[in-house]
């Protein structure tokens, strides 16, 4: 029998499926106000995802351990152990604007000797030359995810939309990037409490040059807010690296470490210790 859905339910579904789009939204337009004029130089080029150039990012993660708390009731479930990651990042250049499309693929492993690859990601952001002041940028659009395997993802399509924000002061590169996706499945047909929304992702960077291409910073932590449970998952982590600028080319080499921070009442896996290593290649725009 399919669960049914009172009126009320229906309108919060609605109200914070368009909060939810909202957030994108402002989140993408804020701070605009505050950019500075100016160009980025080579090292925060090569730390940017939004800059026109073409991006070959591989990646390595570990998470050996995660919290094995009590929520509701219950063990928190763990995570993947480990995945390998590759990210392209093609840049698409018009005369009024740019569309930077990022795919990511992702093959997990997980505890119980699992493993396949995860929910293929492909986002456009599309960013209108008035939305690029030299110094940083910022841009909003569509996001896909692809079924992935079902041992270690979600065997379903997924749709919604992107935001991001970036910008260069002196050594400073931060920004965030804010992405809402939700199920391509019936509403009607999934157990009591659960929805077609995914968590909202919210992934603020911070970045310092300590000179020569060194730098230090916040690492890849993406802070999740679970619209059924009403309840954040806020990771910490630090990274290190050392970008190397070429004639035409530059590569980017960190680790990364990263922990949860909050995490009590969030219903899914809260990682104790992560450990990323990654290479990314950044080349010009073709």
């Amino acid at each position: 029998m399919r669960k049914r859905v009172s009126l009320s339910d229906r309108t919060r579904f609605k109200r914070e499926q368009r909060l939810s789009l909202g957030l994108i939204v402002m989140m993408a337009l804020a701070g605009h106000s505050a950019a500075q004029e100016g160009e980025q130089d080579d090292v925060s080029k090569a730390l940017d995802s939004t800059a026109t150039q073409w991006s070959f990012q591989f990646a390595y993660q570990l998470m050996p351990d995660y919290k094995d708390d009590i929520v509701d009731g219950q063990v928190r479930p763990e995570g993947s152990t480990d995945f390998i990651q590759l990210r392209i990042v093609a840049p698409l250049a018009f005369e009024t604007f740019t569309i930077l499309p990022r795919l990511t693929f992702r093959h997990y492993e997980n505890a119980q000797g699992k493993s396949g690859f995860g929910n293929t990601e492909l986002f456009g952001l599309i960013i209108p030359k008035s939305w690029d002041w030299g110094s940083g940028r910022m841009g909003l659009g569509p996001l896909i995810t692809a079924p992935g395997d079902e041992d270690v993802a979600r065997d379903e399509w997924g749709y919604g939309l992107a935001g991001a924000i970036v910008n260069t002061s002196g050594n400073w590169f931060y920004g965030f990037l804010a992405t809402q996706s939700w199920r391509s499945v019936d509403p009607l047909a999934l157990p009591p409490g659960k929805s077609d929304r995914n968590p909202l992702g919210i992934a603020p960077f911070l970045n310092y040059q300590l000179g020569d291409g060194w730098y230090v910073g916040n690492g890849d932590m993406t802070i999740r807010y679970d619209w059924d449970s009403r309840e954040w998952y806020v990771p910490i982590g630090v990274r290190f690296g050392k970008v190397f600028v070429g004639p035409s080319s530059s590569w980017n080499a960190y680790f990364e470490y990263q922990t949860s921070l909050f995490y009590d009442d969030y219903p899914g896996p809260a990682v104790a210790n992560s450990y990323r290593f990654n290479v990314t290649y950044t080349m010009p725009g073709l």
